[in-house]
């Protein structure tokens, strides 16, 4: 489980943040406010975890009105975003989107 409590901010790496931004359309500042969402929901990612990383994917509406995907890690006391896209036909509709 997080504790949200323990968490101060957000890391990125360069390169995913450049993805991210140039294949998905996703900023940083964006992807960020979907851990502000009141629709957040988060769900364990067991099949790209490891035993010294756990890995989560969180998925909400943006601040641009966006459903958006975003996949992280924790590496205290930030949270790593791994990738952020907008949600596929698949995850809008489980999630009513």
């Amino acid at each position: 489980m997080i504790d949200w409590t323990a968490i101060t901010g957000f890391q990125w790496d360069g390169a995913n943040a450049r993805k991210n931004h140039d294949k998905h359309g996703v900023g940083c500042p964006e992807a960020e406010s979907v851990f502000l969402a009141t629709d957040l929901r988060i769900l364990e990612d067991p099949k790209h975890s490891t035993p010294a990383e756990s890995r989560w994917h969180a998925f909400a509406t943006s601040s641009h009105h966006r459903p958006l995907s975003i996949t992280f890690t924790i590496r205290h006391p930030l949270i790593r975003i791994i990738s952020a896209r907008p949600m596929n036909s698949r995850e809008r509709k489980s999630y009513g989107y």
